[in-house]
């Protein structure tokens, strides 16, 4: 689906303002600025941060959302007729990279920290999932029953939060104190679709 050149302007300008919120959370915690200095780092006025966002919360937390416009670029650059569980593996491979895992891994530990924060990041998550499910039903076309892309999605999903969460030990590139039986994000996603394309 194209997007205008207004929208696209719209999603780069709400980045901008997420980046900034994060980065000054990572840097000074969420207590440490406000909205003046989100808006003074990413170089817009403070109306502009309003017709975004309701708050630097809403902001930081909405630092993942890019991650979806992403896969959908990765989709449409596919083969029409690619069964939907490779469709989904090309997903995880080239969009899910190590740097957004780690932002999206580092997030969550923020709303972990900050409790202010945490409704904002699970909008977030329920939001990408929405949109994401949409997507891939949209790649799926009526090429399946309908109860398959449901599935495979929450299956996919289920696994991704689960190493995101800690609940499965798997290490991203560039991250330390990695225990030793930690399995890395490749090895992750070939066990992942190796059981999804097999069985259990």
């Amino acid at each position: 689906m194209d997007r205008g050149l207004r929208d696209l302007k719209r999603e780069a300008t709400a980045q901008a303002l997420a980046d900034a919120a994060f980065e000054l959370t990572r840097e000074r915690g969420l207590f440490g600025f406000v909205t003046a200095d989100v808006v003074e780092r990413a170089g817009y006025s403070r109306r502009t941060f309003g017709n975004h966002f309701s708050c630097k919360e809403e902001a930081v937390a909405s630092v993942a959302f890019g991650g979806v416009d992403d896969a959908s670029e990765v989709l449409t650059g596919l083969p029409a007729d690619l069964p939907l569980l490779d469709a989904m593996l090309a997903v995880m491979r080239e969009q899910f990279t190590a740097d957004t895992l780690v932002r999206m891994r580092e997030l969550m530990a923020m709303a972990r920290q900050y409790p202010t924060l945490e409704p904002y990041v699970l909008g977030v998550q329920q939001r990408m999932r929405h949109n994401a499910q949409e997507l891939l039903g949209s790649a799926a076309g009526d090429r399946y029953p309908a109860i398959y892309v449901p599935l495979l999605f929450g299956a996919v999903y289920g696994a991704v939060m689960a190493a995101l969460e800690g609940t499965l030990d798997v290490h991203l590139d560039g991250e330390n104190d990695v225990s030793p039986a930690s399995m890395d994000y490749a090895s992750f996603v070939d066990i992942t679709f190796g059981y999804l394309r097999h069985g259990f």
